[in-house]
């Protein structure tokens, strides 16, 4: 991935002034509901009321609570009070007065998982509403709704539990309860307890034994030590690899093609694993709304192990919209059409166009277009491989340079693990740069990217462990001056959450490229030189302002880069974050980088947690502004920045 981006902007970056971005799709839809207010975004409700919050509750009645957990430490008060619905939702009524009565039951059981769950299996919880006890209640009791209806909730958490005697029975029997956190001495808490019972049987299943089960799951608290005995006993079952898979619900896709690239072989060994991977290359084809693989519920006669591949088709063609605005970008929209299932193998075309700079630009031939046709087929020779070949036609016009250029792209991707990719291509460009620093030239090349790409993330839109890597080679010859060129690339992010909850997440990222070949960087088209600047590398910038400048302050792009980033993402509430960070960045004119020109960026940003991904919003200073350059950045995006 080149530094200097593909032509999306996912940021904005402002010389001075107020600035207002608005932005216009499908999948944004502001709710109107009487005098009550709500905006969506892709169906989850951003702020304000959710129309189903403002339906009329039948015969409301409204409560105070008061929640007391006596002598529970921080993290169990904490957990009891998220875990309490009647604190929860107590600006909402409930129906009638036993609608009260109800929540408050089932606030007492919720109460008392908590308590299990942090091994507090000797605590009491009391709830009284109106100063009776839930348990003296009639069943249709009556209350005084002359003011909300007071309940108390008092908590005694009583004692931590500890681990006495582990007993591993049946196909565990020779298990070590320490691998599982159930050593002697180890908190008892109830969800370590399931998820070792859980553990055991998932690992039974590895070894390929789709019927394993847990016969025995027994816990036996002693509240005179205060400590608990656990006896878990599980049952393998025979070994049986994949049987023969099935397909139903398909309508226009090719059942030997979903069967194909699931990827399901039959007589290869069985795992939840595989039946995982399936699901999710499966779905990740986005021709289907739903994927569920189901089990056999007894062997094959050849002792193998039948499974199902049940679909649900999508819609096959797809349109969408959008716009933007700035003060200094001027207007901007964009549109692209798509099929998702050309010829019944998941093949897609998507056609795309954008036109941005409208009303900034003094005429016509200065405003940002682009248009580009796209083809992907999934599955190709190989259920791991991938072809892809596309067209695209656009203008750039930042400030060191207009470019016109069409570029005509073959290439393949190959999966060789689920974390590691490799990918090929082959493409040819025709590229006309104007107003650059070298004057206007022509350039015609043909490149053939090779990237490698390692992604260890637990996950891909708001990671907080593990690692991604990538490396690239670039080499490339120039028609119209002979030139020989190669261009290098590699960039590393890792992540370390902190916290049971990894309620903070130290993100880093290092990213350096370098350009071999030609007598100087002008014998190399604008748009294949290192630039940096933008959401992309070095926040608080403009858009490709960190560069190498000739001697009439003219950016001319780089031979060599590196950039580095540093952000602690800190959440607030289970949908709110802020992430302090810098960037730092330099651009050169050598192959290998001098730092003599170091440029760095600070700032802060706002995440919004969604299904989805969070919705970021960053804003950055330069620290080491260029004269005349960039006064701030406002960067607007979904997922976190790397």
């Amino acid at each position: 991935m080149r530094i200097r981006g593909t032509g999306l902007r996912t940021g904005i970056a402002y010389r001075a002034g107020a600035v207002v971005v608005v932005a216009a799709a499908a999948a944004f839809s502001p709710i109107l509901v009487g005098n009550a207010y709500a905006f969506k975004l892709f169906g989850i409700t951003i702020f304000g009321k959710d129309e189903d919050e403002n339906l009329q509750v039948p015969d409301p009645v409204h409560y105070d609570v008061d929640l007391e957990t006596g002598t529970a430490d921080r993290d169990l008060k904490e957990a009891l009070e998220n875990s309490s619905r009647l604190v929860g939702d107590k600006d909402r009524p409930v129906s009638g007065d036993l609608g009260v009565v109800v929540k408050a039951r089932d606030d007492r059981d919720r109460l008392i998982a908590t308590l299990y769950e942090k091994a507090r299996y000797g605590g009491v919880v009391t709830i009284t509403i109106d100063g009776r006890n839930i348990n003296d209640l009639p069943p249709n009791p009556t209350f005084d709704r002359s003011k909300p209806i007071p309940v108390k909730v008092d908590i005694a958490p009583g004692p931590v539990f500890t681990v006495n005697e582990v007993q591993f029975g049946g196909d565990a029997a020779q298990r070590n309860p320490a691998d599982y956190d159930l050593a002697p001495g180890e908190q008892a808490g109830s969800l370590a307890i399931v998820k070792a019972g859980d553990t055991i049987v998932d690992q039974l299943k590895s070894e390929g034994r789709p019927f394993a089960k847990l016969t025995e799951r027994r816990v036996v608290a002693n509240h005179r030590t205060n400590t608990v005995d656990v006896v878990l006993a599980a049952e393998g079952g025979p070994v049986a690899p994949i049987g023969d898979v099935g397909v139903t619900g398909e309508n226009r896709v090719k059942p030997e093609f979903i069967q194909r690239y699931s990827r399901l072989q039959k007589g290869e060994a069985y795992s939840p694993e595989a039946l995982r991977r399936a699901g999710e290359r499966l779905r990740a084809l986005g021709v289907f709304s739903s994927v569920t693989i189901h089990e056999g519920d007894a062997l094959a006669a050849d002792g193998t192990l039948p499974m199902t591949i049940e679909v649900s088709e999508g819609k096959r063609r797809y349109l969408g919209i959008g716009a933007q605005y700035s003060t200094i970008d001027g207007f901007g929209v964009n549109g692209y059409w798509g099929h998702r299932n050309l010829f019944g193998e998941a093949e897609s075309l998507r056609i795309e166009g954008a036109v941005s700079r409208l009303g900034e630009a003094s005429d016509l031939g200065d405003l940002d277009y682009s248009a580009g046709i796209l083809f992907t087929k999934p599955g190709f020779i190989h259920p791991s491989a991938t072809l892809k070949a596309g067209i695209v036609a656009k203008t750039e016009n930042p400030d060191a340079y207009n470019a016109k250029l069409i570029t005509a792209s073959l290439g393949i991707s190959y999966e060789l693990t689920d974390r590691d990719t490799i990918s090929a291509a082959g493409e040819l460009s025709f590229e006309n740069d104007d107003d650059d620093a070298f004057g206007n030239n022509n350039y015609l090349t043909f490149t053939l990217p090779i990237t490698y790409d390692r992604d260890a993330r637990d996950d891909k839109f708001n990671p907080t462990s593990g690692y991604h890597a990538t490396l690239s080679a670039k080499p490339g010859y120039e028609f119209f001056n002979g030139t020989i060129y190669s261009a290098f690339e590699g960039s590393i992010s890792g992540y370390l959450g902190l916290g049971a909850e990894d309620d903070i997440v130290l993100a880093a990222k290092l990213a350096a490229g370098t350009l071999i070949g030609g007598d100087g960087v002008q014998d190399i088209p604008a748009t294949q030189r290192f630039f940096a600047g933008g959401g992309g590398s070095v926040r608080g910038y403009g858009y490709q302002e960190i560069s190498p400048r000739n001697e009439n302050g003219d950016e001319t792009g780089g031979r060599s880069f590196v950039t580095a980033s540093f952000e602690a993402r800190v959440k607030i509430t289970d949908t709110i974050g802020v992430v302090p960070f810098i960037d730092v960045g330099t651009v050169s004119d050598s192959i290998a980088p001098d730092f003599s020109d170091i440029r760095a960026g600070a700032g802060a940003g706002i995440r919004y947690a969604t299904p989805f991904g969070p919705l970021r919003l960053d804003f950055a200073v330069p620290l080491n502004k260029y004269d005349g350059g960039t006064d701030y950045g406002i960067y607007a995006g979904i997922g976190q920045s790397f």
